[in-house]
């Protein structure tokens, strides 16, 4: 199937490694020009050369930072974003859901909340003078149903999903996507930390098994492409069945 984004300028964060690099390598090989951004100069760089993307610094912590980092963008790809992929790692958890300081909420909400607003309030002008553009947001099936150690994650990108759904329906007329994917339990060194085994991970899966990368990267590849463009607003669960709510 042709997703109709070669070419298209695509920007993923927290990209230099497990679901954030997966989504950027499968939207390279559809032919999108790719920035991948983190924190670090040496795992991003690493990533983009196996990717064939271009990589970039930059911490979701430092709000100030964005706009800086949607120029250098365009100036390296030859335009502006089209396809915005906001992507992070997850809070810390913890089974003492009283247990976090007020610094640690604080960061939480400014890395899963402010962070991604910022992201597409920068990019969104260029996106609406051309009448086209592609925002998924990777997030977590806690949104549906809360997980116990997880906090932090379950609070804040329940907001963040309420803000795609808000902007999905302010802007759809403009030909611009807003979707969310839920994200289960996904093959990465997140779910190794939070797991003894990948066999623990994979109980209570009707699939039986951790999902891999790959099959997160092709259902976001799928969100920001061409044929998605009546798709928006979405949350969509990757978590092969595991989430019992409807």
């Amino acid at each position: 199937m042709d997703l109709g984004i070669g070419g298209r300028v695509a920007l993923v964060t927290g990209a230099s490694a497990g679901i954030g690099a997966g989504i950027a390598a499968e939207l390279a090989r559809e032919g999108a020009r790719v920035a991948v951004a983190s924190r670090s100069r040496e795992r991003i760089d690493a990533a983009a050369q196996r990717i064939g993307a271009t990589g970039f610094v930059f911490d979701s912590l430092d709000l100030d930072a964005v706009p800086a980092l949607l120029t250098d963008v365009r100036e390296a790809l030859g335009g502006p974003v089209e396809i915005l992929v906001t992507n992070t790692g997850g809070p810390p958890g913890n089974p003492d859901p009283t247990a976090f300081t007020r610094d640690q909420w604080e960061a939480a909400y400014r890395e899963l909340v402010l962070a991604p607003i910022a992201l597409i309030e920068a990019a969104l002008p260029p996106m609406r003078e051309r009448g086209w553009g592609r925002v998924v947001n990777v997030s977590s099936s806690s949104v549906r149903e809360p997980i116990s150690n997880l906090m932090l994650s379950n609070v804040h990108r329940s907001a963040t999903l309420s803000a795609f759904k808000t902007l999905a329906r302010a802007i759809a007329a403009d030909g611009i996507t807003f979707n969310t994917l839920l994200t289960g339990r996904i093959a990465t060194d997140r779910i190794d930390a939070l797991y003894p085994s990948r066999e623990a991970a994979a109980e209570g899966i009707p699939a039986g098994r951790v999902g891999t990368v790959e099959e997160m990267a092709a259902v976001a590849a799928f969100l920001c492409s061409d044929r998605a463009g009546y798709v928006t607003g979405e949350a969509i669960r990757v978590d092969g069945g595991m989430t019992h709510a409807v």
